[in-house]
């Protein structure tokens, strides 16, 4: 009988998930320097850690909690996207829903610091539910998925209040879609 080896199989995503994890244990070692500097975006002066902020504050998590959340969506959510699309494409995605989650928090809520996986968790979402996608098509997935998800999220800002960035949910799944659409002409769709 052959011996199973464990597969890397999500680059990506797993990577994506260690970076995380590895956040969230050295901000409890330095007291919460890491995510206060580093893996939270804010409107601060430009600095030497502004551009990392701008992408990290997708790594950064207010606690296991919070980590575990994002965390469990994005493993199971994430590998076959990654296995579909590629991972240069992925990638470019996720930092490209951070680019713009961090720039809108920082031109939006400039008082407010943003961390957190959820809207690249948000994004995948949005994405996975264009993945049986064809040409000249718009999948019933698609649309269940986004009036679902946007009513959850309009009420959620309307009508709870807490500490969950709802407008950045919106803005991961809105991000999402777009890459969907965008990917369109370069994959073929079953």
């Amino acid at each position: 009988m052959k011996r199973k080896r464990l597969d890397y199989n999500s680059p990506v995503i797993l990577t994506f998930f260690f970076l995380s994890l590895a956040v969230l244990v050295l901000d409890r070692v330095t007291s919460g320097w890491v995510t206060a500097n580093l893996c939270s975006v804010y409107r601060s002066p430009i600095g030497p850690f502004f551009v990392v902020r701008l992408f990290g504050h997708v790594l950064g998590h207010a606690g296991v909690e919070h980590f575990m959340g994002n965390m469990l969506l994005l493993l199971v959510v994430g590998p076959p996207l990654e296995e579909k699309y590629g991972s240069r494409p992925l990638l470019a995605g996720i930092a490209l829903t951070a680019l713009v989650s961090g720039l809108l928090q920082c031109a939006c809520f400039p008082s407010t610091a943003l961390l957190g996986a959820s809207g690249i968790v948000f994004m995948l979402i949005m994405l996975s539910s264009l993945a049986g996608m064809r040409s000249g098509y718009l999948p019933v997935t698609l649309i269940l998925v986004a009036v679902l998800y946007l009513g959850q999220e309009v009420y959620s800002i309307l009508f709870i209040k807490d500490n969950v960035a709802n407008f950045m949910h919106l803005v991961g799944g809105i991000c999402g879609t777009g890459f969907g659409f965008a990917m369109l002409g370069r994959h073929s769709f079953s």
